[in-house]
C-alpha cells in the first residue's frame, strides 16, 4: 500500500533515499537542503514523497509562491503588463502550487532505482493527486509543473492524463563537448562567431580564479548579482547571499565558483555545479561596462568549454537565458513544456485565454528559435 506524504524540509526525508530516487542529479538532497537554508524570499517549499512500507518509492520538489503572469513576457507585452499593474495593484499575481523548483531549470521527479517503467507511470500520476490534496490543504487553486522536461515522456503524459493545461517553457540550452582543444570547438561555429571568438581570445582577458568559498567577497559579489538581475527580463526569483555561500558549503566539491578579476577589481563571477560528466552554469553575473569591453560573457564561455575539455566533462549545461548567443555558439536546445490547472472552471478558462499572450516566444525570436529546435 502507497503511502503519500508532503513535507516542509527535505531533512524529513532520508538523505540516501531521496538521492536513490535522482542518480544522475546534480540538484539533489544536498543542493535542496542548501536552497532550504538560503531562505529566499517569498517562497515555501514543499517535498512530495510516496511510500510503500517505508522505503521511498517516488519524490519531487513543489514550491508555493505568489505568481505573477507576466513572468515570461518581454517586449511590448511587458510594458502592458507595467500599465495593468500601475492602473490595479495586483491584478495580474496569483497564488501558485508548483512543482519543480524556482532555483532549478527542470521539475524532475524521481523514483527508486528499482522501480519498473509501467509502475513508474502509477507513481507519477499519484505524486500529481498528492501534489493536488496539498495545494488544497494550503487554500491554493492553481497547480503546475514548472518546465516538465521532453527528456521524459512518461512525466508529459502524466500530467497531460491529468487534464492540466500545457504550454511552452524556457528550453534548456547545452553544448554537448565533443572537442579535444578550444581550438577545435572554435572550428565547430559558423564563421563570424569564429573569427569573433579568436579575437577575443588574442586580447588581454581578466585573471580567472576557481573558489568553493567566496565569503569574502560576497558584499561585491552581490553587487554584480544585483545588476545582472535589474537588467533581465525574466526574473522569478531574487537570491540571498545566503544561496551562494549555503551551495557551495554543501555540495563540497560539486560546486564552484568562478571570479573574473581585472587587476584587483572582481568583475564577474559565475556559480556552476559539476560532477564527473557534466558542467552546469547555474548564475553568470558581471559588470555590463566591462563586460562591454572585455567581453566577460564569451570569455566565461570558454573557461567553462575549456574546463569540461580538460576534465573530460562531456555536457556543458548553460541554462534559460540567452538565446541568441547560445544558437551562435553552437548549444543544442532540450524542450521544457509548463503544465497548469485552476480548480475554478472559470479561472481555468481565463488562464487558457491568457496563456496565449504571455507565451515566452511570443516576443523573442530568438527564444523562438530555440523553442522550435528542440
Amino acid at each position: 500500500m502507497i503511502t503519500a506524504l508532503a513535507f516542509s524540509t527535505i531533512e524529513a526525508i532520508d538523505r540516501e533515499a531521496w538521492n536513490d530516487c535522482f542518480p544522475e542529479d546534480l540538484e539533489n538532497w544536498d543542493y535542496y537542503r542548501a536552497v532550504e537554508r538560503a531562505n529566499i524570499a517569498d517562497f515555501q517549499w514543499r517535498y512530495l514523497a510516496l511510500f510503500e512500507d517505508d522505503v521511498l518509492m517516488a519524490a519531487a520538489v513543489a514550491f508555493t509562491t505568489v505568481y505573477s503572469l507576466d513572468t515570461t513576457v518581454q517586449g511590448p507585452g511587458k510594458r502592458i503588463a507595467a500599465r495593468l499593474r500601475r492602473w490595479r495593484p495586483g491584478l495580474l499575481e496569483i497564488r501558485l502550487y508548483a512543482l519543480g523548483s524556482p532555483v532549478a531549470e527542470q521539475c524532475h521527479v524521481g523514483t527508486a532505482r528499482h522501480i519498473a517503467p509501467d509502475q513508474r507511470v502509477d507513481l507519477l500520476e499519484q505524486l500529481l493527486i498528492l501534489a493536488r490534496n496539498d495545494a488544497d490543504q494550503a487554500g491554493i487553486g492553481l497547480l503546475a509543473v514548472k518546465d516538465a522536461s521532453h527528456r521524459d515522456p512518461q512525466w508529459l503524459k502524466a500530467c497531460r492524463d491529468a487534464g492540466l493545461q500545457s504550454m511552452p517553457g524556457l528550453p534548456s540550452a547545452e553544448l554537448p563537448i565533443t572537442f579535444g582543444s578550444v581550438d577545435a570547438y572554435l572550428g565547430s561555429l559558423g564563421k563570424s562567431t569564429r573569427k569573433d571568438l579568436r579575437r577575443t581570445l588574442r586580447g588581454q582577458g581578466p585573471r580567472v580564479e576557481w573558489r568553493n568559498t567566496v565569503d569574502d567577497l560576497l558584499p561585491t559579489m552581490m553587487q554584480l548579482y544585483e545588476a545582472t538581475l535589474e537588467r533581465s527580463e525574466l526574473t522569478f526569483e531574487r537570491l540571498p547571499p545566503a544561496y551562494f555561500r549555503q551551495v557551495l558549503e554543501h555540495l563540497d566539491e560539486r560546486s564552484a565558483c568562478v571570479l573574473y578579476w581585472l587587476g584587483e577589481e572582481l568583475v564577474a563571477f559565475n556559480l556552476v555545479l559539476l560532477d564527473e560528466q557534466r558542467l552546469v552554469d547555474k548564475f553568470f553575473a558581471h559588470d555590463l561596462s566591462k563586460t562591454r569591453e572585455h567581453n566577460l560573457y564569451v570569455r566565461s564561455w570558454l573557461a567553462n568549454v575549456d574546463y569540461c575539455i580538460e576534465h573530460g566533462l562531456t555536457i556543458y549545461a548553460c541554462g534559460q537565458a540567452g538565446y541568441a548567443s547560445k544558437l551562435r555558439l553552437g548549444c543544442s536546445f532540450i524542450g521544457n513544456t509548463v503544465f497548469f490547472r485552476h480548480r475554478n472552471r472559470l479561472l481555468d478558462g481565463l488562464l487558457r485565454l491568457v496563456k496565449m499572450f504571455i507565451r515566452p516566444d511570443r516576443s523573442d525570436p530568438a527564444m523562438a528559435a530555440a523553442i522550435s529546435e528542440a
